[in-house]
């Protein structure tokens, strides 16, 4: 069982990649947190690789919504 899921896994990840750039900016933050969690050191790698293959999710950083509504 543990081959078949690390192969479903791997596919559904290629078909992630492949689709990235479609995705909603709130998805693709979602699913890249989902698969960073603990993975400190790769995250700049994933984030280059993605941005690298999709120019459109070059995103500015977000707006810190809950500092702006404190100041």
């Amino acid at each position: 069982m543990t081959d078949r899921l690390e192969r479903f896994a791997g596919l559904l990840g290629r078909a992630a990649m492949d689709v990235w750039g479609d995705m909603p900016r709130d998805i693709q933050e979602a699913l890249f947190e989902t698969a960073m969690k603990g993975q400190d050191a790769e995250r700049e790698e994933l984030a280059r690789v993605l941005h690298d293959r999709h120019p459109r999710t070059l995103h500015p950083p977000r707006r810190d919504l809950e500092a702006e509504r404190s100041a």
